[in-house]
């Protein structure tokens, strides 16, 4: 495989991330507006005469957009050309540049006629399909010239089931989490686990329901990872990359939660947030490569079968 087309590849898969901690960024900094209500100029003009903080955070952000989606253009249609002949791989190109394009034009929308936050929460989980798919893609590439390659994995239906649970499950405390920021509501319950003062009393208003939901939900798909990562390690054990997966996930989600619980103990420390939102997409794009595993094990199945009834031939044969 062509060097070029790696390093694409890899700068797609680390844009990605930058777009994803940039959109957070400006929500949890409140730029949005940065900009004023032009878009894609800033403020009506190319090159903006007086510059301030929310202005330069907006406008970094859409240069830095604007830049990864011509990589990832180029990434989709190259990959189209050279492994097209890969299942995943037209499916991943389309949809890694469909939903990239998709978030501009909901933060182009919200710019220019505004949105509400309900809408806005969507913002961050359609970046995150986008990542998913560039990190794929890019794992596909690295697989192709066998710099990286899976094992032949055999996943049976209970596992399946806990791997597409979970991704779905993901993306609705993902939306939680990003409807928190919008609605302004982190700090609507000051104290952690409980809202306040340990009170187990139920929520008040609108905003501490979703704080609360958002917490509770985070929390079960803690547990759920590590249950998971607990089936992993007993009955895949001749599995590797199962296994790591697994582990990698439990320490992503370890430090998804603890960054959850400091966000509100530091009250809003930005590098603190930051992290969180790095953590979940990560953890996002692990889950993604479990679920690519997922899709490849009836295949390798049967595969696996046919080597076996191949090699008893030969033994009859003989």
């Amino acid at each position: 495989m062509q060097r070029r087309l790696k390093w694409i590849a890899v700068l797609s898969t680390l844009g990605m991330l930058l777009v994803l901690l940039g959109g957070a960024l400006v929500t949890k900094t409140d730029s949005g507006m940065g900009c004023g209500r032009t878009w894609p100029l800033c403020n009506g003009e190319f090159v903006p005469t007086q510059i301030d903080a929310a202005l330069a955070i907006e406008l970094a952000h859409r240069l830095v957009s604007g830049s990864v989606g011509i990589l990832i253009l180029l990434l989709s249609v190259w990959s189209w050309k050279k492994i097209g002949h890969i299942r995943e791989a037209k499916f991943l190109s389309i949809l890694a540049f469909f939903f990239l394009l998709l978030q501009g034009l909901i933060g182009a929308a919200a710019v220019k006629w505004g949105q509400s936050d309900f809408v806005l929460a969507l913002h961050f989980g359609i970046s995150l399909i986008s990542f998913a798919a560039v990190f794929l893609l890019t794992l596909l590439i690295f697989e192709v010239d066998k710099k990286f390659r899976a094992e032949k994995v055999i996943i049976d239906n209970k596992m399946k089931l806990h791997i597409y649970g979970i991704i779905i499950y993901t993306f609705f405390v993902v939306y939680s989490g990003a409807l928190v920021r919008h609605l302004k509501a982190s700090l609507v319950c000051p104290d952690w686990p409980m809202c306040v003062n340990g009170d187990f009393g139920l929520p008040a208003n609108m905003y501490q329901w979703v704080q609360m939901g958002h917490r509770t939900a985070a929390g079960f798909i803690f547990i759920w990872v590590l249950y998971a990562a607990y089936l992993a390690f007993k009955e895949y054990k001749s599995q590797k990359v199962i296994v790591w997966s697994w582990f990698i996930a439990s320490i992503l989600a370890t430090l998804q939660v603890t960054s959850g619980a400091f966000i509100i103990v530091s009250r809003l420390n930005l590098i603190v947030a930051l992290a969180h939102a790095l953590f979940i997409s990560c953890l996002f794009g692990v889950f993604s490569y479990l679920a690519l595993l997922a899709s490849r094990s009836r295949k390798n199945a049967r595969m696996i079968e046919a080597s076996n009834m191949d090699d008893e031939r030969k033994i009859t044969a003989i």
